[in-house]
């Protein structure tokens, strides 16, 4: 049932119109990451000194870089590390926002006071100035930019999933089941999370693209994947210094707006899709 109600809500998703075109491109992605040594036409990393900065033409349709290495290349393997970060960092933080939010929105109490108080004073700062402040203390790196992404988005799943349990565990359906002596525990994987899982999925896919954007902004400033792994942020980064070489900057730069684009629209379809206003 669980399964059909999944294919029932991508099914709407897809008639959406502004969600199919997003997600296309997020399959695209997928398919780039998964296949990269297979559809790459170079080697990301290999260097050649006769094809330095060469423009768009019918052997490197995205041009070269500053070190003769082939900019489609870099861009399709590129994609693989953004979806590693993007999926990893928001399955993390959706899975200890969803705890925290589960947990003290529905015990409450002083274990609420002291939890939502922490969250709130991590929300206090900006996203990127505390991804950097924990990229400081970690280093930089694939796997600390995920813990970094992770930490700063976790506070916004938890207030999100506090809020909708708040409301849901006053339910009459909620207080039916403390009557018949039924644990927490059950109620709030049977009652509770049902009823806010909707809306936290709509989150998480807006979130996404945050976290896109904070891994290549990271990437942009030399604390994300170091070279010479290809990332879309340190693509961008240093077309900074060769501003003749439009190609170096504009392709990256497309497809971090392309994908951003896309997950926006998947997250505005997934919304429509969920509500039950809306109907089919």
């Amino acid at each position: 049932m669980r399964t059909r109600g999944a294919l029932q809500t991508l099914a709407k998703v897809w008639r959406h119109r502004l969600g199919r075109f997003g997600l296309l491109v997020l399959g695209l992605l997928a398919v780039c990451a998964m296949a990269a040594p297979v559809i790459s036409p170079f080697d990301p990393t290999a260097i050649d000194y006769e094809a330095i900065l060469l423009p768009p033409d019918a052997s490197y349709w995205f041009g070269t870089d500053e070190l003769g290495r082939d900019i489609l290349s870099r861009i399709i393997y590129g994609s693989t590390t953004s979806l590693q970060v993007m999926v990893l960092s928001i399955a993390a933080s959706l899975a200890v926002g969803i705890v925290i939010g589960l947990s003290a929105g529905y015990f409450g109490g002083w274990y609420d006071d002291v939890v939502m108080r922490v969250m709130d004073g991590l929300l206090a700062f900006p996203m990127i100035i505390l991804a950097l402040a924990i990229i400081a203390v970690l280093g930089p790196d694939l796997f600390n930019a995920i813990i970094a992404i992770a930490i700063v988005n976790a506070p916004g799943f938890a207030r999100l999933v506090r809020g909708q349990v708040l409301t849901v565990r006053e339910s009459e359906f909620v207080q039916a089941a403390r009557a018949i002596g039924m644990g927490d525990a059950r109620i709030l994987r049977r009652h509770v999370w049902p009823s806010v899982r909707g809306n936290v999925l709509v989150y998480a896919s807006l979130k996404s693209s945050a976290a896109l954007i904070t891994e290549s902004a990271l990437s942009f400033l030399g604390l994300g994947v170091q070279p010479p792994a290809p990332t879309w942020g340190s693509m961008l980064s240093t077309s900074m210094q060769y501003w003749d070489a439009w190609w170096m900057g504009v392709f990256p730069g497309l497809a971090i707006f392309l994908t951003v684009l896309a997950l926006n629209f998947v997250g505005d379809a997934l919304r429509d899709a969920l509500d039950v206003r809306l109907g089919d």
